[in-house]
């Protein structure tokens, strides 16, 4: 079976709609199951990688793994099934896109990077209770939805932490810029691994950029391993002092020194930030509470009594209305008595002055009368034709101004379209750019592992053929050079945010790599 789908194609009951990503072991498809109408996603795991005993098994733990966990801040897997002899995942189908992409548009507000953090952390101590350690948390595998859930994706080098080690040759296990001191000296690891690169991912989210940046593998490692970070506030002034604290505690780089529990993190969050938006996944996993309808209250008619029946109190629900007091009726007596008064004053007044208004305007009616009829009683003047020919009968200008003022809107409307249409090809263009430059990140994320990989088998290689008297081919010793400085290279456009330039040098690294590999025996 392929990896390789194209949109319409039918596999079982499943239809294919598009691909959402490709990762280290396999590509995610859009997919809607026939039967159901339901859309899902389906990862398959990459057909040159199918005959790997390691790879096909992680694969299968995740398999297993992602069936053990039920979190509303966690993927979910739906089921598995073979099609045409392979096994695929189908998975929870969750629209949005990576924080990893927004943060390639603008710096998270704090209050919005904790929130996100919280619900994250509630993932990770989900899973920390069951002794899942993930290994590979940074944005690209946090998903944020449009209702604001931020769930926490791909578990595919996640396992039980009583499980063996898990290495293998010219793959990553975790992603280098995110990875933990402990990660990167290839030692056991715990939960307090999550942990720290939580703390990366934050600060990545409040600042903007990663803590350690170099132009290669080894300078990031090393920084990981020996230089304290930037402080968040020094990169964002406006950053509150207490956060700015506790990424650099999460990022302690001696495991004891940071926050022990997924939980200690979150409410150390709380602690400095308590009035962010509250956690949307966990309101939308508690049962919803049954509304009680609120009864519409009339206000009396003049003159009616204002106690509230005995149904419209019960109707209430929560509270009862407090009947009024004598001593409120009889004040309700005498502003009624009050109120009377004045409308009789009123009804006098009208009956006295109305009339005399009618005879006022009649009379009035009767003294115009002549005045006006006067004029045709009068011989014609002989100059009234003239006057009458001289004086232009007034045309109505309101047609050529609705014409001109339907012509405006027109051109307004116009106007309009053609910025929203302008505004719309820039954000397509930018969400294009984006996901170039994520991708290239991960296919960079790879390139690094195999590049150290394979440098490290050369390296033992020529130890031993120097030790004969022999030395490396000068073809393969070529390969490596250009595959680091197409790495560096690449390293570089990354780091200007050019996704297309970087997707250029790492295409060429990859050649010199393959070479390598093949030299290699792999």
């Amino acid at each position: 079976m392929s990896d390789e789908f194209i949109i319409g194609q039918r596999l079982g009951d499943y239809e294919i709609l598009g691909q959402l990503g490709a990762g280290g072991m396999g590509k995610v498809y859009k997919v809607r199951n026939v039967i159901s109408e339901r859309v899902e996603a389906m990862k398959v795991l990459l057909a040159n990688l199918a005959g790997q005993k390691e790879l096909a098994d992680r694969f299968l733990r995740e398999i297993k793994l992602l069936a053990t966990l039920d979190h509303p801040n966690i993927a979910a897997l739906r089921n598995a099934v073979t099609l045409d002899n392979q096994l695929v995942m189908i998975m929870e189908y969750v629209e949005g896109s990576t924080l990893a992409s927004r943060l390639h548009q603008e710096v998270l507000p704090p209050a919005d990077a904790v929130n996100y953090s919280e619900q994250l952390l509630s993932a990770l101590s989900y899973a920390h209770h069951l002794n899942v350690i993930h290994r590979d948390v940074k944005p690209a595998n946090m998903m944020l939805t449009p209702q604001g859930v931020v769930k926490l994706m791909d578990f595919g080098i996640a396992r039980p932490n009583n499980d063996a080690g898990m290495t293998v040759t010219g793959t990553t296990l975790g992603s280098l810029n995110y990875m933990s001191p402990e990660q990167v000296r290839g030692e056991p690891v715990d939960q307090r691994s999550d942990l720290y690169s939580m703390g990366v991912s934050l600060y990545e989210m409040v600042t903007g950029q990663l803590p350690f940046r170099g132009h290669s593998n080894y300078s990031v490692m090393s920084a990981h391993l020996q230089e304290p970070p930037p402080p968040p506030i020094t990169v964002r002034p406006d950053l509150p002092k207490g956060l700015n604290d506790i990424i650099l505690m999460a990022m302690a780089k001696e495991p004891q020194n940071r926050f022990q529990s997924a939980e200690a993190f979150a409410n150390a969050l709380k602690s400095v930030m308590p009035n962010v938006t509250p956690n949307v996944a966990a309101s939308a996993a508690r049962p919803a509470m049954s509304a009680t309808p609120i009864p519409t209250v009339r206000m009396p008619a003049p003159g009616t009594a204002s106690v509230p029946s005995a149904p419209m109190i019960a109707a209430a629900g929560a509270q009862t209305l407090p009947l009024p007091t004598a001593h409120q009726s009889s004040r309700r007596g005498l502003y009624m008595a009050l109120g009377g008064l004045i409308v009789v004053c009123i009804l006098a007044a009208a009956a006295y002055y109305v009339p005399r208004k009618i005879k006022t305007q009649a009379s009035d009616s009767s003294k115009s009368a002549p005045a006006a009829a006067t004029p045709a009683t009068q011989p014609p003047d002989s100059s009234a034709p003239a006057a009458a020919a001289e004086t232009p009968t007034p045309t109505a200008p309101a047609k050529p101004a609705q014409d001109d003022s339907a012509a405006t809107k027109a051109q307004s409307a116009a106007a309009k379209q053609a910025q929203l249409e302008a505004q719309q090809a820039a954000e397509q263009e930018a969400q294009r750019k984006a996901a170039e430059l994520a991708e290239a990140e991960q296919q960079a994320d790879q390139l690094n592992s195999r590049s150290a990989a394979v440098s490290s088998s050369l390296e033992t290689l020529q130890r031993q053929q120097s030790a004969q008297g022999y030395g490396l081919r000068g073809d393969i010793v070529a390969a490596q050079e250009l595959m680091k400085t197409d790495l560096s290279r690449a390293q570089a456009a990354l780091g200007e945010k050019d996704g297309a330039k970087a997707k250029q040098f790492l295409d060429a690294a990859d050649v010199q790599a393959s070479k390598i590999e093949r030299f290699l025996g792999r």
